[in-house]
């Protein structure tokens, strides 16, 4: 199990470059991925996009890519000379055209640089991108083993929150056998004074006892709650992205845990039950964190 929060940061340095690449996943319903490139990399963000896919299943993502270069190396352009002087007998030409006696300045010339200083665009690139490559795959392997040591804690606190549920439903089950002969006492009670100590109908008192135990009973949603309480405890240990599960199977805990609520009519079994329900949304927020 994983956490969809965490940071990475990785540096590798080869051929004079050194690539800095920083990844910081955050909550999110899809991948959505933000990727911040160097411009001689912008081409390459599909292939960055693929290898983030590859590596991680949902969250938002942010991607920033730096690029450095040691001093001397790297990135020198070529100069083409014979071009060069091609620019600056065209500015003489000009110059004589224009009857203009200033002489032709290295400003001028450089001006027109791109038509005589060379450099593969595309080989630099390649060789960027290598290194760049390599700097991102170790940090996606750094950013994965964050978040897994997160997913492990995560998965601890709610192991623990969950056990605490599963404490409170004994209670409950074992308080809501007690319901029934409390009842029947309460409710004889009440008869008693409505009849004004006339004889009470012990064969119409257990009809409403029965009708009233009913409404009590709770043991349906007591098996249903142990079910979803087991299959919490099964996801937590899958290594496959779990998350959206979690996120529907704290609906049916709640769904059930209200509906014991709401039945049980008992000041003591309503403040297990809002314990339960407390522990229960600590572990929904956790569970929003959950890849």
């Amino acid at each position: 199990m994983k956490s969809m929060t965490g940071f990475a940061k990785s540096e590798n340095n080869d051929h004079g470059i050194n690539a800095i690449v920083e990844i910081k996943s955050v909550n999110g319903r899809y991948l959505e991925p933000s990727i911040k490139l160097p411009r001689t990399l912008s081409s390459k963000e599909i292939e960055v996009r693929d290898m983030l896919r590859k590596a991680l299943n949902r969250g938002s993502v942010f991607v920033n890519v730096q690029v450095e270069y040691a001093e001397g190396e790297a990135k020198i352009p070529h100069i083409n000379i014979d071009k060069a002087k091609a620019i600056h007998t065209m500015l003489q030409n000009v110059q004589k055209e224009l009857h203009s006696d200033d002489a032709v300045s290295l400003d001028q010339v450089l001006t027109f640089s791109q038509h005589f200083i060379e450099s593969d665009k595309d080989d630099i690139a390649e060789l960027q991108w290598s290194v760049v490559r390599e700097a991102l795959k170790q940090a996606l392997k750094s950013l994965d083993a964050a978040k897994t040591q997160e997913g492990n804690e995560l998965s601890a606190d709610m192991l623990m929150r969950i056990d605490t549920i599963e404490q409170s439903l004994v209670y409950v089950e074992e308080r809501s056998k007690t319901r029934i002969p409390e009842e029947r006492e309460r409710l004889r009670q009440k008869l008693a004074l409505l009849l004004d100590n006339d004889e009470i109908e012990e064969h119409r008192l257990n009809q409403e006892i029965i009708i009233l135990a009913d409404k009590l009973d709770v043991s349906e949603e007591s098996v249903r709650l142990r079910s979803h309480i087991k299959y919490f405890r099964d996801l937590l240990k899958d290594s496959e992205p779990i998350g959206r599960k979690l996120n529907f199977l704290t609906q049916e805990l709640n769904r059930e845990i209200n509906t014991i609520g709401s039945k049980a009519n008992d000041a003591e079994i309503a403040r297990v039950v809002v314990g339960m329900k407390e522990e229960l949304e600590r572990i929904r927020e956790q569970a929003q964190n959950i890849e």
